[in-house]
C-alpha cells in the first residue's frame, strides 16, 4: 500500500506543470532530476526570413521604426543625414534598424539592469543611425530635403570574379600552349 501511494505521488508530480528553473536566467541547466525549461526559439536576421514570416516581421519593424524610433531619434533630414520614406526597399537599412530594434528589446528588459538603455544608446544607437544616415550610406540617394522626398535604390556591387566562374573543373591553365617551358 505505501509503495502504491509513493507511486501515486510521482505520477502526480510528473503530472503537474514544471517549477521554473531557478538558474534560467543565468542560462545554467536545472538541477539533477528537474525537468529541463523550454527554449525561446533564437531571434534570426529578418533577412534570412521569407514569406510571410518576413512581411510580419517587417510590419512590426516598421511600426518601431515609424512610432518611436524616427519620432523621438529621426532628427532633421538633410544632406548629412538622409532618410527614405520607403526605408523598407533598401535591404541594408532593413538589416541594420531590424539589428537596431532586436538590441533595443533586449536592453529594455529588467535583466539589463539599470542601465541596459544607456548602453543601447551608447553602443548601438549612435553607430546605427550614423552609419544607415550617411552622407554616403544607403540613403545618400533618396531624401535630404523633407520638401522634396526622393527615393532611389543604388546599384550594389557585381559578383566577384570567383563567384562568377561557373566551371565545375576549377580553374584552368592559362599557360600558352605555344611557348617552350623548358
Amino acid at each position: 500500500m505505501d509503495q502504491s501511494a509513493e507511486q501515486a505521488r510521482q505520477l502526480d508530480s510528473l503530472a503537474s506543470a514544471p517549477a521554473p528553473s531557478p538558474f534560467a536566467a543565468f542560462g545554467m541547466p536545472a538541477l539533477p532530476g528537474m525537468p529541463p525549461q523550454p527554449v525561446p526559439p533564437e531571434p534570426r536576421p529578418i533577412l534570412e526570413l521569407r514569406g510571410e514570416e518576413y512581411e510580419n516581421e517587417l510590419d512590426s519593424l516598421s511600426d518601431w521604426v515609424d512610432d518611436f524610433l524616427m519620432a523621438a531619434y529621426g532628427a532633421e533630414v538633410t544632406t548629412s543625414a538622409p532618410w527614405c520614406d520607403r526605408w523598407q526597399e533598401h535591404d541594408d537599412v532593413v538589416a541594420w534598424l531590424h539589428a537596431l530594434w532586436m538590441a533595443y528589446e533586449q536592453h529594455k528588459d529588467p535583466e539589463a539592469g539599470l542601465s541596459g538603455l544607456f548602453v543601447w544608446h551608447r553602443d548601438f544607437l549612435t553607430h546605427a543611425l550614423a552609419a544607415v544616415r550617411a552622407p554616403g550610406g544607403p540613403l545618400s540617394a533618396c531624401m535630404t530635403d523633407p520638401d522634396r522626398p526622393a527615393h532611389r535604390l543604388l546599384p550594389g556591387p557585381k559578383p566577384s570574379t570567383r563567384s562568377a566562374n561557373t566551371d565545375p573543373e576549377g580553374p584552368q591553365d592559362t599557360e600558352d600552349p605555344g611557348e617552350d617551358t623548358a
